[in-house]
């Protein structure tokens, strides 16, 4: 529907009425043809009924009609017309273009929101203002928000259910491909070799290290920066069937005996420098793998390898 005319001031062009609602046009759609202009809701609404014009019965489908002329749209947002909310109070005419935003910030329109001072603070529309009780929109937007931490609670019961039977199928899957290796000599081997061929892969792709201080050694690294050393260690490629065993052994209660006490670690100080090192990439640490450290003694190498972390020295 279109705006009604006695809204307007001054008299408006016979080409700016709708001819179906005999109203301003309001949001114009035109017909492909014949031109003829109408209320996007007006003409929508006829062609539901039948597909043609109103004034000259051309045939006409709704995906056909089109905006009007950028001067037809021009003349109309010049017109003047009256607030839509005249029966309120207010006496404001505007240019028609204007309408929207003066009506959001009109002070007579009634469902302009305002913010309760009584002590609840909602924000309400105007007109509900006088019959506003803040105890019992307080009380109905408390219960509204229970029901809500309930239906959260609900979802997150059911997914932590969904989680827990799939970590369930997942160990499940884990233990009868266990069994299958076992039980199959030749996969365990082929599963073996492929997991070596990884570990080869990744560590050839690393930059190879040189540790200027090893007295800089941590031996005994906090949690935290064995999370931040093992999130690099991922981030680099790192097959995953060996990151945790790697920073498992990058404390010195895990690392073989040549290693394993200070004493042990000044007397083959000498021997490091033998090391094929290999840096883990933006930290000071490096990895210390057995694939390319066969040439050193038993009880300075472990399998897969060591990780070596340092407060400064890597090159």
């Amino acid at each position: 529907m279109g705006y009604d005319l006695h809204r307007f001031q001054g008299d408006v062009d016979e080409e700016l009425i709708c001819p179906i609602c005999s109203c301003v046009l309001e949001e114009p759609l035109q017909a492909p043809q014949c031109e003829h202009a109408f209320c996007a809701g007006c003409i929508h609404e006829w062609l539901t009924r039948q597909p043609t014009c109103p004034v000259d019965r051309s045939p006409i489908m709704p995906n056909q009609l089109k905006p009007v002329p950028r001067i037809l749209r021009n003349l109309l947002s010049r017109l003047m017309i009256a607030c839509d909310n005249v029966n309120y109070g207010c006496t404001t005419v505007v240019k028609l273009d204007t309408l929207q935003t003066h009506i959001q910030e009109c002070e007579h329109n009634p469902k302009k929101p305002v913010t309760c001072e009584s002590g609840c603070g909602l924000t309400i529309p105007k007109d509900e203002l006088k019959d506003h009780n803040c105890v019992r929109e307080l009380r109905s937007n408390m219960t509204t928000m229970q029901h809500k931490i309930q239906d959260m609670s609900s979802e997150m019961a059911e997914q932590k259910l969904q989680l827990s039977e799939q970590k369930r199928d997942i160990q499940l899957l884990k233990e009868y491909l266990r069994s299958v290796r076992i039980s199959n000599p030749r996969i365990r081997e082929i599963q073996t070799t492929i997991e070596n061929e990884d570990v080869l892969r990744w560590v050839s792709n690393l930059q190879t290290a040189r540790v200027t201080r090893w007295g800089g050694m941590i031996s005994t690294p906090d949690a935290v920066l064995q999370a931040v050393i093992k999130r690099a260690l991922l981030d680099s490629g790192s097959p995953a069937h060996i990151v945790n065993e790697l920073m498992e052994n990058a404390h010195e209660r895990r690392w073989p005996t040549g290693l394993s006490t200070l004493e042990t670690r000044q007397l083959n100080r000498r021997q490091y420098e033998n090391y094929v090192t290999k840096r883990i990439p933006g930290k000071q640490a490096v990895a210390i793998m057995a694939c390319e450290n066969q040439h050193m003694p038993d009880d300075l190498i472990m399998e897969p390898g060591l990780v070596m972390i340092f407060a400064h020295g890597v090159e």
